[in-house]
């Protein structure tokens, strides 16, 4: 029998979007897709619900559909590490539109239905209330009751609930989205910070990686420059990754830290990824953090 190391360290993985394609229905569909996360290097793959009706129709996906997905993954050696529930930008947990908010509730309930379909251990919740519309005064307090609410189906399905701090005017730090997570006060709901976005609000992560401290699930990793959160190449734009990672090593932080690409179906997509890794690696392995590879 062989034994896994108790050893430090964090496992990487990639965003489905860093990837070429968007497998539909078949089981060779969704083999082929995922192969390219073992032939990046990376461990695992986070799956995205989001504002496109492909993937907001994952939502509708049964158990077979699942177990399907599940068993690709197992035939080329990786993981699903998680689901990101991007689809909460457009239906708003804090929308002025009771309706909105309604349907935001089963996204949620379905969202977290998934992921223990998949066998995903972690849900990232964004931390939108109601992009597309104009700020509403209650709009912060439905948000927070979606999570209360939301909290005992993920107890009893072993889901854990993670809030990303995001671009935009609503949980724009991880000090914001501790406050929700004090306030339901239940380990399945924590928050799952993203990097990039910390240095795009111009924050200090030190007062953010802080504030997080004991409560971080798992980590995105993307490169940004101050209104551009998206489509910088790595190492090309503001996150300060040397002291990001000093500071993660001071609090001997372990997990799963996602990079977050768009490669928008690039012929040289896995070339990216690999980059892309190589210089996360690089920075983790400069504070001293280990990286378990797959």
């Amino acid at each position: 029998m062989s034994v896994t190391s108790l050893d430090d360290g964090i496992r990487l993985g990639i965003y489905e979007k860093a990837l070429v394609g968007n497998p539909l229905a078949t089981p060779d569909d969704w083999a082929g897709f995922l192969a390219q996360v073992p032939q990046a290097g990376y461990s695992f793959l986070d799956l995205s619900v989001d504002e496109s009706p492909e993937r907001e129709a994952r939502l509708e996906w049964g158990p077979r559909q699942c177990r399907m997905v599940r068993e690709a993954a197992e035939s080329v050696g990786t993981g699903i590490g998680g689901v990101c529930l991007s689809v909460h930008r457009r239906i708003g947990p804090g929308s002025a539109d009771p309706e909105v908010r309604r349907r935001a509730r089963e996204v949620m309930a379905r969202g977290l239905e998934l992921c223990h379909e998949l066998g995903a251990p972690v849900i990232q919740i964004a931390g939108y209330y109601a992009y597309y519309e104009d700020p509403h005064p209650d709009a912060e307090r439905w948000y927070g009751q979606l999570l209360a609410d939301a909290v005992p189906l993920a107890s009893r399905l072993g889901v854990v609930m993670g809030i990303e701090n995001v671009d935009g005017t609503d949980v724009t730090s991880i000090r914001k989205a501790m406050e929700f997570v004090d306030a339901v006060g239940s380990p399945y709901l924590q928050v799952y910070p993203d990097l990039g976005n910390i240095a795009e609000q111009g924050l200090d992560p030190a007062v953010e990686l802080e504030a997080g401290r004991g409560h971080m699930v798992a980590m995105h990793a993307k490169d940004v420059r101050r209104g551009e959160p998206r489509r910088v190449e790595m190492g090309t734009g503001i996150v300060d990754w040397d002291k990001s990672f000093q500071l993660l090593a001071a609090q001997h932080w372990t997990g799963r830290l996602m990079i977050e690409m768009w490669n928008d179906d690039a012929p040289d997509s896995v070339a990216r990824c690999v980059a892309a890794r190589e210089f996360i690696e690089g920075k983790a392995a400069g504070a001293g953090i280990a990286i378990q590879r797959p």
